[in-house]
């Protein structure tokens, strides 16, 4: 009965040692692609382009940008002069740059 728990325990405990891996992977990975292909024109939140239209959540509360849905679709379908990244993201990467985006807002980008 004893081996029995704690073969229990130790599964349990590798899988949450791994699912903790997983979401700090996929935060990694929404950095990484913020940084490929984002920061360019955005570094730290800011905007080199058009220097009133930051990712500071100011400029996103001002502007309407400030959900996941507004930001995902500026990725995804572009606006202006900012590009559209339907070709080069998948909706999965155009997600989790949206959120990454949000949460740096949220942040002030620090």
């Amino acid at each position: 009965m004893f081996r029995l728990i704690k073969i229990i325990f130790i599964i349990t405990l590798v899988v949450l040692v791994n699912l903790n891996n997983l979401a700090f992977a996929d935060e990694l990975n929404s950095a990484k692609l913020f940084e490929i292909n984002c920061a360019g024109c955005h570094p730290k939140g800011g905007n080199i382009i058009r220097r009133g239209k930051t990712l500071k959540l100011k400029d996103l509360k001002k502007f309407k940008m400030d959900s996941l849905l507004s930001v995902t679709d500026i990725v995804t379908n572009g606006k202006g002069i900012m590009s559209a990244y339907k070709e080069r993201l998948t909706e999965q990467e155009i997600n989790a740059v949206a959120s990454y985006v949000l949460e740096q807002a949220r942040e002030n980008w620090q």
